[in-house]
């Protein structure tokens, strides 16, 4: 590494990089505002539709299930087209789903299945957003680097929640429910263009990078091209790697536990707990804000137990320990009597669970290589259904037995979630067996994912 690049390697995330994890980390943030605003937004839904809580949940659920269900098309058309495009398309794409409920009435002879279709196409949209930023972290990004550079922009999950329960209740207060659904929409719309301008898919096509950043990240081998003319792993080689059935089933229990807190925290606080809609919103917001702070500390944990003790210790380990510390967490927080206790004590699980975010999907980046955006869409696939049963098993489950039974159901899920990075190899990437050759849009159709999990 020559004087200049070593310069950069002493600086972590300088440069035009530092730029780009940022704005992806706005961009995380907001689309976790047109997740979550929902949950905000469900009651007053609720009672202005006449919608009872599992019938709410089947709303919740098919956002999720769109968004778990386009992980793998969307991590390849990701890889294909290039992040820049992929994401800008997204961004839009979300606009106007995020818009379209606004315009659902309570007479609509549908109107179930509507709430439902109009959730599932953004939930189809919005899934682009994490395998598009693995492509650029895997093209961008050296592999020193990457646990920050997936902290800080997992970090916007955690802000963007947070914001969202006091913003979106002090729009509701003032100017309804459907106001807020539109702030979303046209903060996402603003941010997508933001990104097209100053996003390129590559350091070597962006008239911004200096000659040292370019060197820099050219001098780490695992980086790589993300793009049209690169050849892609097959899905049946990202499928059949033990290492990622490890990391999807790890992270479908890490989805079932994150979205109680998005789906129905709020809800909880309010009609369990007796708070006021505004007190919901502001102990609603300790969680998310837990989440902000565990994502880049743990990132920043994970790259320094990385450069001295190697990926097994730095990203593995890591996400062992603190998924059963996030789990140990819940467990207790349901025994506690105080409400500002419990909530402290909830965060905390939460925050615990957030510091093995980045082991996730650095390690989906270092396996996937060129297939970043599409390795890892399988992977975040396992999170969303993980999701998507919580939104609807949650409220079952606690009508049956009480919410306690919820929390310790989600609690028990984590440690064993924990327990699985113990199988996780590293460096045990895919068999490079590669399918067609990148053909745009066509080359995505052509390919679709086996069914998960693989046959034996």
């Amino acid at each position: 590494m020559n004087e200049s690049a070593s310069k950069h390697a002493g600086l972590p995330l300088f440069g035009l990089r530092g730029i780009l994890v940022f704005w992806m980390f706005v961009l995380s943030a907001i689309a976790y505002v047109d997740r979550v605003n929902i949950s905000i937004a469900g009651q007053a839904i609720a009672k202005e539709f006449h919608l009872n809580n599992i019938q709410l949940g089947w709303v919740f659920s098919a956002f999720v299930l769109g968004y778990a269900f386009f992980q793998g098309p969307a991590g390849r058309l990701a890889d294909r087209v290039g992040p820049r495009l992929a994401l800008a398309f997204g961004v839009l794409w979300w606009g106007v789903f995020s818009a379209a409920v606004t315009l659902v009435s309570a007479h609509l002879a549908l109107l179930i299945p509507c709430l439902i279709a109009i959730r599932f196409l953004l939930g189809a949209g919005e899934a682009v957003v994490y395998p598009a930023t693995n492509c650029v972290v895997s093209r961008w990004i050296p592999s020193s680097e990457r646990g920050i550079a997936n902290g800080i922009i997992f970090a916007g999950v955690g802000f963007g929640a947070a914001v969202t329960p006091p913003v979106i209740t002090l729009v509701l207060l003032h100017y309804g429910w459907r106001a807020s659904f539109w702030l979303s929409a046209l903060a996402g719309v603003a941010a997508g263009l933001v990104w097209f301008a100053i996003a390129r898919d590559s350091p070597a096509k962006h008239p911004w990078a200096s000659a040292e950043e370019k060197a820099f990240i050219r001098a780490d081998p695992s980086t790589h091209e993300c793009g049209p003319g690169i050849q892609r792993l097959s899905w049946s080689s990202i499928v059949g790697n033990r290492n990622v059935q490890a990391m999807t089933l790890s992270y479908f229990t890490y989805g079932y536990v994150t979205y109680i807190f998005f789906s129905w925290f709020f809800i909880y606080l309010s009609a369990v707990r007796g708070l006021s809609l505004r007190q919901s919103s502001y102990y609603t917001s300790l969680p998310f804000l837990a989440m902000g702070i565990g994502a880049p500390l743990g990132g920043w944990i994970s790259d320094w137990l990385t450069r001295r003790f190697g990926k097994r210790v730095g990203r593995c380990g890591l996400a062992c320990v603190a998924m059963t510390l996030c789990g140990l967490f819940i467990a207790l927080g349901t025994q506690v009597t105080s409400l500002a206790l419990a909530t402290v004590v909830l965060a905390g699980g939460v925050g615990a669970l957030y510091v093995s975010q980045s082991s996730f999907w650095s390690v989906s980046a270092d396996l996937g290589k060129e297939s970043a955006g599409s390795l890892s869409g399988v992977m975040n696939m396992g999170c969303q259904l993980g999701g998507a049963i919580t939104a609807s098993l949650t409220p079952a489950i606690a009508n049956r037995f009480g919410w306690t039974t919820s929390f310790v159901v989600s609690a028990a899920l984590c440690v064993a979630g924990g327990m699985l990075w113990l199988a996780v190899d590293p460096e045990g990437a895919p068999e490079r067996t590669y399918g067609a050759a990148d053909g745009g849009i066509r080359g995505l159709m052509e390919e679709v994912p086996p069914a998960w999990p693989p046959r034996r």
